[in-house]
């Protein structure tokens, strides 16, 4: 999602040149101010809901629905090594303990995603138990329904507050579009409630090892006080890498706010960019699955 918003921006910025884009932009314009509030919330459903996200309007954010498709790759070491390359830069915090016979993964995370800035919170598990020198070679699958729990954050930019949500869920999310951030400058304070003791206990005494974080355990709940990662050494390349993203984020969540004014809200915004370029929204945000042609010379299948 994050990435095809920024190569739909480019394209915005192109068309902006020959006026192209300032024609649709201002029938876009009109056609989201005629709507009204339950059509608009019916057509953005329509356009995230496939791609695991719904929109919460009380509070201006985006965040993931329990049968989201991202539920199947599960989780792997690699996606947070390769997340730069594509325009997330964030802090991480993963906790792998044992229990039940399995080795489990409880990760928090929080930063910059392309144009918007969030935090995340998934529960995965091996099908084993894992050796800690494996942990970052192991696939993590997602829990099942009757595997998650109830998890509750509030994420913060300084002392302001940009979300609040309270969920029973595999993966937590919450993302404000359009906004920039370091990842340092954002705080979590995430609370899960396990079923038992026992699963209590594994997590607290794999999180105390943590000396980046501060938590709280209260009855069968934990409140973890997610602020700033403990120094690790990082690569020059990766931290080009990691700068160079920033850049770009940066850029396009100006170009974005440019594009989309003077709207405010998120839904409107996201409703006015896709009513200007509804054929280049439509081919970068689809989630078809395109079938393969027996004939290699097949143009419509390349």
């Amino acid at each position: 999602m994050y990435f095809s918003v920024g190569i739909l921006l480019f394209l915005v910025l192109f068309l902006s040149g020959f006026g192209l884009f300032a024609i649709r932009r201002k029938r876009a314009r009109k056609r989201v101010c005629s709507m009204s509030c339950k059509e608009k919330l019916s057509a953005l459903d329509g356009l995230i809901k496939p791609f695991g996200y719904c929109y919460v309007p009380s509070q201006d954010v985006f965040s993931t629905v329990v049968d989201a498709p991202q539920r199947a790759f599960g989780y792997t070491a690699l996606y947070d090594h390769y997340a730069p390359y594509f325009n997330m830069v964030f802090d991480s915090l993963p906790v792998y303990f044992d229990y039940g016979g399995r080795t489990w993964l409880i990760e928090l995370w929080k930063g910059q995603y392309g144009i918007t800035l969030g935090c995340e919170t998934g529960i995965y598990k091996a099908d084993s138990l894992v050796a800690s020198m494996n942990w970052k070679k192991t696939l993590f699958h997602s829990v099942d329904n009757s595997e998650m729990l109830p998890m509750s954050v509030r994420l913060y930019k300084g002392d302001d507050e940009c979300a609040h949500l309270r969920r029973k869920q595999w993966w937590l999310t919450a993302f404000r579009m359009g906004c920039y951030c370091e990842p340092k400058e954002l705080t979590a304070k995430v609370c899960i409630a396990f079923p038992n003791m026992n699963m209590l206990n594994s997590f607290v005494n794999a999180l105390s090892e943590q000396t980046d974080v501060g938590f709280n355990v209260c009855g069968s709940q934990v409140q973890i006080f997610f602020r700033h990662c403990a120094p690790r050494r990082v690569s020059l390349w990766r931290r080009l890498v990691c700068r160079q993203a920033q850049w770009k984020n940066r850029i396009c969540c100006r170009l974005f706010l440019w594009a989309t004014k003077p709207f405010e809200c998120s839904m409107d915004r996201l409703l006015c960019l896709f009513y200007c370029l509804p054929s280049c929204f439509r081919r970068i945000f689809r989630n078809k699955k395109r079938r393969k042609c027996c004939k290699k010379c097949c143009r419509r299948c390349r």
